[in-house]
C-alpha cells in the first residue's frame, strides 16, 4: 500500500514464496492506483485492492482465513490489519526508520549495510524462504507493448529512456539541467513520466523535435514500461522508474539529489549495469529519506551542482 518503486521491490519475495512453498496460495493487497504494477505478477493468486476503506477490507480477510501475514509495510494500516486478525501470526518488514531519522538528521550513518529488497526477504525465512538471486520482476500484458519506432516515428536507433518524474521536485533534476543532458547526449531521448510531467517534458523537449520524444500523460503506465525496456539506457532520479528499469535489468544511470543511496534503495541486483550520480561535497545531504516539494536551504546544491557531462559519460559507458 505505498509507492511504485516499494511494491516493484516486493517482487522477489512474492517469486520465493510462489516456488519455494509447496502448494502456497498467495494474495497481496495494494492501492487501487497502482494495480498496475502487480495486475499481470504470475506469483500472486488474488489482488485484493484497497480503495480507501480499511474495515472493508479487512471483512474480507477475516472470510479468507489466512495462515500468515507477511506485512512489507509495517505502517499503520497494515498495524491495524494485523491486529483486527489477531489470531493469524505475521512477520513484519523492519523500516529501520530510527537510523534513516539519525542518518537525514545528523548525518550519522547506522544504517543497515543491505538493501531494502534484502530486508524483505528477511520477514520469509522463518518459513524457510531464500533469496533466489535473481532480482527484481515486473511484468506487463501483450496488450500494453508499445511499437516504439512506430509511435515515435522520428526516433533513432539506439535511445535512452529518462525517467524524468517524481512526486517529490527535490528527487528531480531542474528542467534547464535535464535538457542539458538531452543536448549532450549523442543519442534520441524519450521523457517517461506520468500525466502530471506533461508540462515539464514540453518544457524540457522544446527546441530539440526530432531528438527529445514524450508521451507523458499520453500512455498508461505498463505502456511507458514497455518504451523503457526497449530502451538501450535508462537515466532515471530516485523513483519507481529506476527500479523498473532494475526489474527489467537494464543499463541505469540512476541520478539522487535530495535523497541517498545509502538508505538501501539504489537499483537492486544489478551491480554491474548501474551507476549512480550524486553530490557527496554537501553537509546537508540528504535532508530527506522520501523528499520535498522545495529545497529546505533554498540553493538546491544537490542537483544544481550536479555535472551534466558526467552523466552524458555514464550513458556511454553503458551503452
Amino acid at each position: 500500500m505505498s509507492s511504485i518503486g516499494d511494491i516493484v521491490l516486493t517482487s522477489p519475495v512474492l517469486r520465493c514464496l510462489k516456488n519455494q512453498l509447496e502448494n502456497v496460495e498467495l494474495h497481496f493487497v495494494i492501492k487501487k492506483q497502482f494495480v498496475a504494477v502487480m495486475k499481470h505478477n504470475p506469483h500472486i493468486d488474488k489482488l485484493h485492492i484497497f480503495d480507501d476503506n480499511l474495515n472493508d477490507l479487512i471483512s474480507i480477510f477475516k472470510a479468507e482465513e489466512f495462515d500468515w501475514i507477511i506485512d512489507l509495510h509495517n505502517n499503520i494500516r497494515s498495524m491495524r490489519i494485523k491486529k483486527a486478525l489477531g489470531n493469524v501470526p505475521s512477520k513484519s518488514f523492519y523500516k529501520a526508520n530510527i537510523q534513516k531519522w539519525i542518518f537525514t538528521n545528523l548525518k550519522l550513518d547506522f544504517l543497515p549495510q543491505e538493501h531494502c529488497v534484502d530486508r524483505y526477504l528477511k520477514t520469509v525465512e522463518h518459513l524457510g524462504v531464500k533469496n533466489d538471486g535473481k532480482g527484481l520482476e515486473y511484468f506487463i500484458d501483450a496488450k500494453d507493448e508499445v511499437d516504439v519506432y512506430d509511435y515515435f516515428s522520428w526516433l533513432n536507433y539506439p535511445y535512452i529512456a529518462y525517467g524524468f518524474g517524481g512526486t517529490f521536485s527535490t528527487k528531480r533534476m531542474p528542467n534547464e539541467k535535464i535538457k542539458k543532458v538531452c543536448e549532450l547526449l549523442p543519442y534520441s531521448v524519450v521523457l517517461l513520466g506520468g500525466p502530471e510531467d506533461a508540462e515539464n517534458a514540453n518544457e524540457i523537449a522544446e527546441g530539440l523535435e526530432g531528438k527529445v520524444f514524450h508521451a507523458c500523460g499520453k500512455l498508461s503506465l505498463n505502456q511507458s514500461v514497455s518504451v523503457l525496456k526497449q530502451a538501450h539506457c535508462v537515466i532515471a532520479h530516485d523513483t519507481g522508474l529506476m527500479h523498473i528499469a532494475a526489474a527489467l535489468k537494464k543499463p541505469t544511470v540512476s541520478v539522487w539529489g535530495c535523497t541517498h543511496p545509502r538508505l538501501g534503495m539504489t537499483p537492486y541486483m544489478a551491480k554491474e549495469k548501474f551507476e549512480i550520480i550524486e553530490n557527496n561535497q554537501l553537509r546537508c545531504r540528504p535532508c530527506s529519506k522520501l523528499g520535498y516539494d522545495t529545497c529546505p536551504k533554498k540553493h538546491f546544491k544537490c542537483m544544481n551542482e550536479l555535472n551534466e557531462g558526467d552523466i552524458v559519460e555514464a550513458v556511454r559507458r553503458l551503452v
